[in-house]
């Protein structure tokens, strides 16, 4: 099993409800984390996003100003200030089949379904360290690779449109992260 400092990472949470942040922050100080920043809404995420560079994106999907969906993608601009290879962890109470297509469609790297458990948030903060998914970029999409399992040769409907896709390997946090013993 792969076990990882937590307090090595600098995390940033993004939502409107202070009890859901308490929450979260109170589960990430419990895994080991220290750096924990939080905002209420998509514009002052972004403003702490380009300040405090953290690791690990936590976002809600519904908050004022502008949502976590509107954050993820101007995140995950090419071009944007930051990184905009940074994990992005979507947070909703709504886990439709559409919902989660439209968060991963719009460069979200994990979904989470709130009610949240301990468990749940660490098994995605675990996957997100330890197994970063290479970033595609098409000319319709930059950001993690949509797919959990690549084929190649795949041929059906669901294939890559858009052209050539440029895909770039992502360094897992585990470098950084990871307890030496």
């Amino acid at each position: 099993m792969i076990r990882i400092d937590f307090n090595k990472l600098r995390f940033l949470i993004c939502d409107d409800n202070p009890h859901m942040r308490r929450i979260l922050r109170t589960l990430l100080h419990s895994f080991g984390a220290r750096e924990v920043y939080e905002a209420e809404d998509g514009a002052t995420a972004l403003e702490m996003y380009s300040h405090s560079a953290p690791d690990i994106l936590i976002c809600d999907w519904a908050m004022p100003i502008f949502d976590g969906l509107e954050l993820t993608q101007i995140i995950r601009q090419p071009d944007a200030i930051g990184n905009p290879y940074v994990p992005i962890i979507m947070l909703t109470g709504h886990s439709e089949k559409r919902r989660v297509m439209v968060a991963r469609d719009a460069g979200v790297t994990e979904f989470l379904a709130k009610p949240i458990s301990a468990k749940a948030l660490y098994q995605r903060i675990l996957s997100v360290v330890a197994h970063p998914r290479p970033f595609i970029r098409t000319k319709n999409y930059f950001g993690p690779d949509r797919r959990r399992n690549t084929n190649s040769a795949y041929i059906g409907p669901e294939r890559r449109n858009g052209g050539k896709a440029e895909i770039m390997p992502q360094s897992a946090l585990i470098a950084k992260a990871r307890i030496t013993t």
